[in-house]
């Protein structure tokens, strides 16, 4: 009984030293939340959507730009890339069509309790939702031109979610446009589009008049110099000097000039999902990014779990690990930047969040939840951010791209960072 009455007093003894602990804070100056929230002080509410507000009505129903697409949404939104607040680029696998959702209803024939839609749930996933062109067969179902359409690959959207144009001139190039990038070095603002399974990257004039340049064979996989192995993204350095991520099935990144000449490659296929730890090895090569100020390269080997950095020319520097184990379980990052505020920022479709590090591997702050509400997350695959502080993504199992804005208040450290200054 003594003993259980010291256990009770020390407890009590534990709870006011914290309570006058947070006293003694607010009697500093300090405010509740102060280092782990978006907006030191606020009352009630959560970071749902971390430091940010979600714009509403971003983007507009296509209809409403475009008449003739009354009917039809977005797909597979792989990426986007704003190239200020009134252009944001975006690239896809087509359009499809919009489902209304309709009562749920019990099938039994499945199993018992279960019901059809589930409560919360969507109707469709955007990825199973549309084939890519060339690949598809009849013997595959589905009906081009009713279940979906080969068509707006890429869009341009401006700052109050209206499509500015559809670069449907070359919408026969693509199978699954995976990348959309400006180099921050190139006044002329050149538009490159990096297609995954059509093993290709564009290079484009920034109005989508003329295709200028062309790495790769389209349709045709292969690890030498003309062949790639479904890419996934790419970087810039400097003026001088690219980054290719190759890839999905290749096992290399190609230090390239910004004719496409490959200057140097490395790159070695792992092990496998979730046992590779040896440098320069890696299964799915999905993500990069670069410090110039460092002219450190960032490796995103994601089927491992980790970040492998490395010098400009290849040589192996550091790595850190977003989980250990295999993807899914339940971490799965899927691509990352880095920003001019020498931070990594990394979307990840596990735990439908949006997370930051710093440079050396450091956990800082995340945010996000899954949904399809507005500013809920479901497969975030592509990010960007515009001058103005302006958070962008693209998610690919729900098939839309949003808009975050800052919230008023919220802590500088927490929002992810503008791009890196260039020369437009």
């Amino acid at each position: 009984m003594i003993g259980r009455k010291r256990a009770i007093a020390a407890g009590s003894g534990l709870l006011l030293a914290v309570a006058l602990s947070g006293v003694a804070t607010a009697q500093n100056g300090g405010l509740p939340g102060e280092g782990f929230a978006a907006i030191p002080g606020q009352r009630g509410y959560q970071d749902a959507f971390g430091p940010y507000d979600v714009a509403p009505n971003w983007p507009k129903p296509l209809a409403e730009s475009m008449p003739e697409l009354e009917g039809w949404t977005w797909s597979v939104t792989m990426d986007v890339f704003a190239e200020s607040p009134d252009r944001i680029y975006l690239v896809q696998k087509g359009i499809l069509p919009i489902l209304e959702r309709i009562p749920s209803e019990w099938r039994p024939e499945i199993g018992v309790g279960i019901k059809f839609p589930v409560f919360r749930l969507p109707m469709r996933q955007a990825g199973g939702g549309i084939p890519n062109k060339p690949e598809w067969d009849e013997s595959q179902g589905g009906r081009p031109g009713i279940d979906w359409r080969w068509e707006h690959y890429v869009m341009i959207v401006n700052r109050e979610g209206e499509v500015i144009d559809s670069w449907t001139q070359w919408d026969d190039l693509w199978w699954r446009p995976h990348d959309v990038e400006i180099s921050p070095y190139d006044p002329e603002k050149h538009v490159w589009i990096v297609d995954a399974e059509g093993h290709h990257v564009r290079k484009f004039t920034n109005d989508g008049e003329e295709l200028l340049l062309t790495l790769g064979t389209p349709g045709v996989r292969g690890a030498d110099d003309t062949h790639l192995s479904r890419p996934t993204f790419l970087v810039f350095m400097d003026a001088d000097t690219m980054y290719l991520a190759d890839g999905y099935d290749g096992t290399r990144v190609l230090k390239m000039d910004m004719h496409g000449n490959v200057l140097a490659e490395w790159g070695m296929e792992g092990r496998g999902q979730g046992r590779e730890d040896r440098p320069g090895y890696w299964n799915n090569v999905h993500g990069i990014a670069v410090d110039p100020t460092t002219r450190r390269v960032f490796v995103n080997d994601r089927d491992n779990g980790r970040v492998q950095v490395f010098d400009e020319d290849g040589n192996y520097l550091d790595e850190w690990n977003f989980w250990k184990g295999r993807r899914g379980q339940p971490h799965d990052i899927h691509s990352f930047i880095v920003t001019s505020d020498q931070k990594l920022w990394a979307a990840d479709q596990g735990t439908h969040k949006i997370v930051g590090y710093d440079l050396d591997g450091h956990y800082l702050y995340s945010w996000g939840s899954w949904g399809e509400y507005p500013g809920g997350m479901w497969g975030v695959h592509g990010l960007s951010t515009d001058r103005e502080g302006n958070f962008y993504t693209a998610s690919v199992n729900n098939g839309r791209i949003q808009k975050f804005v800052p919230r008023a208040g919220a802590n500088p450290s927490f929002l992810v960072g503008k791009p890196w200054p260039g020369v437009w």
